[in-house]
């Protein structure tokens, strides 16, 4: 048992299961199911209900990030200046789909609505860093950046251009 999760919760309160669902999420960075099965057991719900409520939002996650967070921008003025090509081009290149994660956990792809840099459309961020005004011969060397190196480097890195 994850005693220090449930530390903050009365046992078999159903209502808490939502704020225990973040906080299982804010210790792991997704939804272990070892752990939905403690869920379950410590609020007195069927674990396939926890599982639907973990399935409904789409604030959680059932399989862990990427070591890089890659994120298309897919808002209007991205969307006009060809952002479902970059899209495209990153689901070629790192052979998974939106919402993936690659089997080495070095990235995961995802769509936003707007990343609000739309000054510089189109646009990606890959953790922390922006590149705008991207083109999809640019995203080879993107990816290769970032997936030499650990993510405390590239971030580094990244925060210093």
């Amino acid at each position: 048992m994850h005693s220090e999760i449930f530390k903050n919760y009365t046992q078999n309160d159903k209502s808490a299961i939502i704020p225990l669902l973040q906080d299982v999420q804010q210790i792991y960075g997704y939804l272990p199911e070892k752990v939905l099965l403690e869920v379950a057991k410590f609020t007195g719900l069927a674990l396939s209900r926890v599982y639907g409520i973990a399935t409904f939002y789409n604030q959680f996650r059932l399989t862990p990030l990427g070591e890089n967070i890659i994120r298309v921008c897919r808002g209007t003025a991205c969307h006009v200046k060809g952002s479902a090509n970059i899209l495209y081009t990153l689901e070629q290149e790192l052979k998974i789909q939106a919402g993936e994660t690659t089997r080495d956990k070095k990235f995961t792809l995802e769509v936003v609505s707007c990343i609000g840099a739309c000054s510089i459309a189109p646009v990606i961020t890959v953790n922390d860093d922006y590149f705008g005004r991207l083109t999809t011969k640019e995203i080879p060397g993107i990816l290769k950046k970032y997936a030499n190196k650990p993510k405390a480097e590239t971030k580094k890195e990244g925060s210093a251009s």
